[in-house]
């Protein structure tokens, strides 16, 4: 990618086809000790994996908040939503989140790792940022999710205000926020696998941090 171009305003990407993401039968909602382990023990096996978390919104004026209340990790076939309000899952997220053999790969993710740190504890590792990879590659603005899936996949990154605005704290999630929560993850490590193909950590801006 070339330096100074421009990304895709919001109309252009208003056109395109929607983005080819995981569908509801490739997304996992573990429940039990053994559904964690085996999860934890599939995404063991990357060295790439999507990385967001989702939080119920507030909606009083100094409220605050109490999330995140998910944690979503992506393999480049499968995402996983981990609930916290099952306990039995936070020791496999902490594994999977502090590893710094594990990149976790996503968007704007200083406040994800914030909010991890004050709920859980978990000191995150081994944290990739794309907006930082795009900034690598000469795009000095922001981009965010929707503007680098038109930019390297020419498709329309569909956001819904109602779902990200739903709770997410629901003890059995619906299908149109498990689709939104696993494609914010998943997007992420598949940008990084078109535009890293070499599959390595070299010249990257990993941080612990």
């Amino acid at each position: 990618m070339a330096n100074e171009i421009e990304a895709p305003t919001k109309a252009e990407m208003a056109l395109l086809e929607p983005f080819d993401g995981l569908t509801l039968e490739q997304i996992k909602v573990p429940q039990t000790k053994e559904e964690f382990a085996a999860a934890a023990s599939d995404l063991a096996c990357c060295q790439f994996i999507g990385f967001d978390t989702e939080s119920r919104p507030t909606f009083q004026k100094g409220e605050a908040s109490l999330g995140p209340h998910i944690v979503q990790l992506s393999t480049l076939e499968t995402a996983y939503i981990f609930q916290l309000s099952k306990i039995e899952s936070h020791r496999h997220i902490a594994d999977l989140v502090e590893s710094k053999q594990i990149v976790k790969v996503g968007f704007g993710l200083k406040s994800d790792k914030s909010h991890l740190r004050r709920k859980l504890g978990i000191n995150p590792g081994a944290i990739l940022d794309m907006d930082k990879v795009f900034r690598q590659k000469g795009y000095r603005k922001e981009l965010g999710v929707k503007a680098a899936v038109a930019l390297v996949f020419n498709q329309r990154f569909q956001k819904s205000k109602s779902v990200t605005m739903s709770n997410w704290a629901a003890r059995e999630l619906k299908s149109n926020q498990l689709i939104y929560a696993a494609n914010d993850a998943y997007a992420a490590v598949k940008l990084l696998s078109v535009i890293n193909k070499s599959s390595t950590l070299t010249g990257l801006p990993v941080t612990d941090l």
